[in-house]
């Protein structure tokens, strides 16, 4: 969407109608501002106020350098939700002064995709604009709304920018994914995050109006707790600035146990040393076969605030790490442990954490999958341009001395690594016993 201030220079005689449409739609989109939530009166307008993702938008980085020069293509955004995924998007079409579309995945059909597609035809036939479409939870898409974008791709006057929670490589049809770059969205940092919350609490667009006193505890606490999310924190200080009455002194002050109610969540009463201190406790008892200290620990750092998938997480990273091959079904039992606190919550989730911690606790200790692991990646790093044995690839010369294991019972005697490594063993089979 064209600024206001440049309608009238970009714009010739024969497009005053488009003119027309351009400054009614940006009279329509700031009205009522005061009413939209903090997240989107916070949502940045360009580069330099966008919180985050470094990797892909940090100086230099691929994405900006594309940004920077208009000449963004197609592409799609996944990551957790709250990272800047639409955020981006906007600034990527403001940059370029673009139309920009937004639909939704879910609640638009092919009808509506090619509505926006013969639109976008006519506008960049007629006024050389490009048409960017924002499409959220783009993974929703069937195959047949997918294909009718095809053709726009290619031909140019539509950029396609997917939003999407799941990763695209198997959540999304191969034809669009690629015709498109893919990147990656992370959480946010805590630091980040607080960034954002301390230029709401300031600004006239945001919560000044409440003179809010805040002090750095529970804005650290609103940034830790959301997960990463930055529109869960702005919501939350938002709730918290609305719902808190005034002091004496005309402030609005917010504690640590404010911020944790309006988030919906317990405020944590463990300082950082003493969470890490619980928690390397924790990991130490599940490896070392205690299952009541490890039932302990877990049950402190839940009573002490800490969210139940973060001990979900260690202990399936902990089924694989310590107990591995000789008690496979641990991994299915953590995994399970980490759905049902996801899906069912608490308190009964804790039920299903209870017994993947128990199982992890029981079974004999194996860490030959970290060794291995730890052992490939160390030869992947200091040997990548060993050459495979010939009659290993596709279509040599040699490939017909390559020996087939079920010819031989299921199993045969060859070199399958390169020269350098012929003799490296990563596994070795043992007898394990829980002593």
């Amino acid at each position: 969407m064209l600024p206001l201030s440049c309608c009238a220079k970009k714009l010739q005689p024969a497009q005053k109608d488009r003119g027309k449409e351009i400054l009614l739609d940006s009279l329509f989109e700031n009205m009522h501002n005061d009413k939209k939530p903090l997240a989107e009166k916070m949502r940045p307008q360009n580069l330099d106020e966008f919180v985050g993702q470094k990797h892909i938008v940090g100086t230099g980085k691929l994405l900006r350098r594309l940004i920077e020069a208009q000449r963004v293509p197609s592409v799609i955004f996944y990551g957790p939700p709250g990272t800047g995924k639409t955020t981006l998007a906007r600034i990527i079409a403001d940059t370029s002064d673009s139309k920009f579309v937004k639909l939704n995945a879910i609640s638009s059909g092919v009808a509506e995709v090619k509505t926006v597609i013969e639109q976008a035809k006519k506008d960049f036939e007629v006024y050389g604009q490009k048409t960017y479409l924002l499409l959220d939870e783009c993974h929703r898409w069937s195959k047949a709304q997918s294909d009718s974008l095809l053709a726009a791709l290619e031909n140019g006057y539509l950029i396609f920018i997917g939003c999407t929670t799941e990763n695209p490589s198997y959540s999304m049809t191969r034809a669009i994914v690629s015709r498109c770059s893919v990147f990656e969205f992370k959480r946010l940092g805590v630091d980040d995050i607080k960034s954002v919350l301390k230029r709401a609490i300031s600004s006239d667009d945001g919560l000044k109006k409440y003179n809010i006193k805040i002090d750095d505890d529970a804005m650290t606490y609103i940034a830790s707790a959301c997960g990463g999310d930055v529109r869960s924190a702005l919501n939350g200080l938002e709730i918290g600035a609305i719902t808190t009455p005034e002091n004496e002194n005309n402030e609005t002050v917010i504690t640590k146990e404010i911020a944790a109610e309006c988030l919906q969540k317990k405020a944590t009463s463990l300082n950082e040393d003493v969470y890490y201190e619980l928690l390397s406790a924790f990991c130490k008892s599940l490896r070392g076969s205690d299952s009541t200290a490890a039932l302990y620990y877990a049950n402190r750092l839940i009573e002490g605030g800490i969210e139940p998938q973060v001990l979900a997480r260690r202990t399936l990273c902990h089924a694989a790490e310590d107990v591995g091959l000789s008690a496979p079904n641990a991994v299915l039992q953590a995994a399970a442990a980490l759905y049902a606190l996801d899906h069912l919550g608490m308190p009964e989730g804790n039920l299903v954490l209870t017994q993947a911690i128990l199982y992890v606790c029981e079974s004999p200790k194996d860490n030959r999958v970290v060794v291995a692991m730890n052992m490939a990646q160390d030869d992947a790093k200091n040997h990548p341009d060993d050459n495979i044995p010939p009659y290993l690839k596709n279509h040599t010369p040699q490939s017909k001395f390559y020996k087939y294991p079920h010819d031989y019972g299921g199993y045969v005697d060859q070199q399958y690594l390169p020269n350098s490594l012929k003799d490296r063993k990563y596994f070795t089979k043992k007898d394990i016993k829980k002593s």
